[in-house]
């Protein structure tokens, strides 16, 4: 999809015109993938635009660069006042904002540590990733022949430009079967997620989700679903699945930043529940959406007005 321009791109400390935020052909990271991003988002709330859950994103992003062995040198608080400072800028009311750090130009070589570390924030108007019709009447999904990469070959929890190629794979197969989005076993058969989200089942009352140590991101939209649906009074667990429990499941539905709370329909042709989006999926989606429009005081902590 597209990505509309708006003025500002904030590069390496500073805001710079949109078109102005440019790259050498030869950075590393179009090479050899060395990055790591986070994706964000900013919502319309009574006291103004807000960004959600902030604070956590940008901890992540810095965790990924750490692990990544990249050293950035602006600090958690600075880099949140350049997410604000960005957003207004632009005078967005709500938008998706996406950090990137990379290794930039000045060497050549699967050895990254020589390169520069560059970072970037751009924001841009973005609707829900899956589609206002998904949200409503959730999505029809497939199991993908390509396996998430394993958690000994790459950490699940870097948020790496590299991991995202296996997505993007399993993405793009999906697609070509009809559907709308992936789901991914990890090396061991185990259901890990979607191409972009993670993934929730309804059973026997219970909201079962699978634990990060099967290779799965730990989302932070996954976390405050968690949150939300126990504060609900559902009974929450963390537990692995197989893909036959997706399709006797009462209710599945999938979050992310990027995708919010989407409710899934069925899987691999198979109906899951009654085929429509589940009353559950849909209850915790709209008990989100209060929180992140500044509807659920409890939660103001989340938010982080600009």
């Amino acid at each position: 999809m597209a990505i509309p321009s708006v003025d500002y791109i904030w590069q390496d400390g500073e805001l710079v015109g949109w078109d102005q935020a440019q790259v050498h052909v030869l950075t590393h990271a179009l090479h050899y993938a060395s990055g790591a991003f986070e994706g964000i988002r900013c919502y319309s709330t009574p006291s103004g635009p807000a960004v959600f859950r902030l604070v956590e994103h940008m901890q992540r992003f810095l965790d990924s660069a750490k692990m990544l062995y990249m050293e950035l040198p602006y600090s958690l608080d600075e880099l949140c006042d350049a997410v604000k400072a960005t957003v207004a800028a632009n005078k967005l009311q709500q938008c998706y904002i996406r950090p990137l750090v990379f290794r930039g130009y000045g060497s050549m070589g699967v050895d990254p540590l020589d390169a520069p570390v560059q970072c970037i924030i751009a924001v841009w108007p973005w609707d829900t990733y899956l589609g206002e019709e998904a949200l409503a009447q959730g999505v029809d999904v497939g199991i993908s022949s390509w396996r998430q990469r394993s958690a000994n070959a790459f950490p699940p929890q870097i948020k790496a430009t590299a991991s995202y190629l296996n997505s993007g794979l399993a993405h793009i197969e999906a697609v070509h079967h009809g559907y709308n989005e992936a789901i991914l076993l990890n090396e061991d058969g185990k259901v890990c997620e979607g191409s972009g989200e993670n993934i929730f089942i309804l059973k026997g009352g219970a909201v079962i989700t699978p634990p990060v140590s099967d290779g799965v991101l730990a989302g932070i939209t996954r976390d405050s679903i968690i949150t939300l649906a126990r504060e609900a009074g559902y009974e929450v667990r963390e537990e692995s699945l197989v893909r036959s429990q997706l399709y006797s499941a009462d209710e599945c539905f999938m979050t992310g930043t990027a995708a919010e709370v989407v409710p899934v329909r069925s899987c691999d042709g198979i109906k899951i529940g009654t085929g429509k989006a589940g009353a559950v999926a849909l209850e915790l989606q709209g008990l989100y959406f209060a929180c992140v429009h500044g509807e659920n005081p409890a939660h103001g902590g989340w938010l982080a007005q600009l």
